[in-house]
């Protein structure tokens, strides 16, 4: 082979290597790696202090990590949040579409519930339904305006901290499911909703088959952070003398003044429960968002040099 031949052609090869995007390298990023080491250097220090700073007392912490008060403790914060999500959840879905309805009847309580429980503190509202006997000592089903009664109940019987919880957490979490379960329906096409009905089918079965489904992809992710709010905002309910995780840690550190080492336990427990809701939340958004995503299919830098080598034969 001619030399000469042969120093164009690799001279041409590498011509189209160097503008295939297949070989495209990024500049070095010197800031990137430079803000990365001081990043890791700030953190490892901040952990060393942490771990190092006898005021912790880490011993104490993992003393009562798993003691038993603090599990029950944990499980009623747990149970409080699951019961209180499905409530909510249950109730707001009701809601939304009481809100999207052209029954200005319907839309109107739905409105008006949003905006009572969205105004005002959760933690007012915990401590209404706690003190809900002073206004009505007693809970009774009559006819209005007359003294026929069917039933009537004592109203320290029906509230007490557990009904109180649960009322505060799932009424006070429906307002704001109720928003976020509206903005995923409004977030479907209309031209779905408009299919269904051409079809004939009932509202409930298009809601229930069709648009729940599709708006699952936008409702999904701020349910996620409203289930992480929630594992919060239980510790509300240790001011109604409600036994959960903070109520329980609370009361420890009450009888031993180790308060630092108890708060650790608490928050030890909550960014574990967190973690673990995370990474749920990213499964379930995973699979929501399955066919949504362009799959880019990239080719190996061999087989471009392969493909260009013989497209350079060719033209030579």
């Amino acid at each position: 082979m001619n030399p000469v031949t042969h120093n164009t052609r690799a001279r041409d090869k590498a011509n189209v290597q160097q503008r295939d995007v297949a070989f495209a390298r990024s500049a070095p990023t010197y800031g990137r790696w430079i803000s990365w080491i001081v990043v890791l250097v700030v953190a490892a220090n901040f952990l060393w202090l942490v771990a190092t700073n006898p005021n912790f007392e880490w011993k104490v912490v993992l003393q009562w990590f798993t003691e038993g008060s603090v599990m029950k403790g944990l499980q009623v914060t747990l149970g409080l949040t699951v019961v209180s999500m499905i409530l909510g959840t249950l109730l707001g879905l009701l809601l939304a579409v009481w809100r999207l309805s052209e029954n200005k009847l319907l839309s109107g309580i739905s409105s008006l519930y949003i905006w009572f429980f969205r105004g005002t503190p959760l933690l007012v509202q915990l401590i209404f339904w706690y003190n809900l006997s002073t206004l009505f000592p007693n809970i009774s089903i009559t006819v209005p305006w007359t003294d026929i009664t069917f039933a009537s109940w004592n109203t320290n019987d029906l509230i007490t901290p557990l009904t109180a919880a649960f009322a505060g957490l799932a009424l006070n979490e429906a307002a704001y499911m109720a928003e976020i379960i509206r903005a995923g329906l409004l977030s479907v096409d209309q031209g779905q909703v408009e299919t269904t009905q051409a079809f004939g089918m009932s509202r409930s079965r298009a809601l229930r088959r069709i648009i729940i489904p599709q708006a699952m992809r936008s409702i999904i992710p701020p349910t996620g952070n409203q289930l992480i709010s929630m594992i919060k905002a239980t510790s509300l309910v240790s001011v109604i003398a409600m036994g959960d995780l903070l109520y329980s840690v609370q009361a420890v550190y009450n009888r031993t003044f180790e308060i630092i080492p108890m708060l650790m336990v608490a928050v030890i427990w909550y960014l574990l429960i967190t973690s673990i809701l995370n990474i749920g939340q990213s499964a379930i958004e995973r699979y929501y968002a399955r066919g949504t995503k362009r799959t880019v299919v990239n080719k190996r830098r061999a087989d471009t040099a392969v493909a260009a080598t013989h497209q350079l034969k060719e033209d030579v």
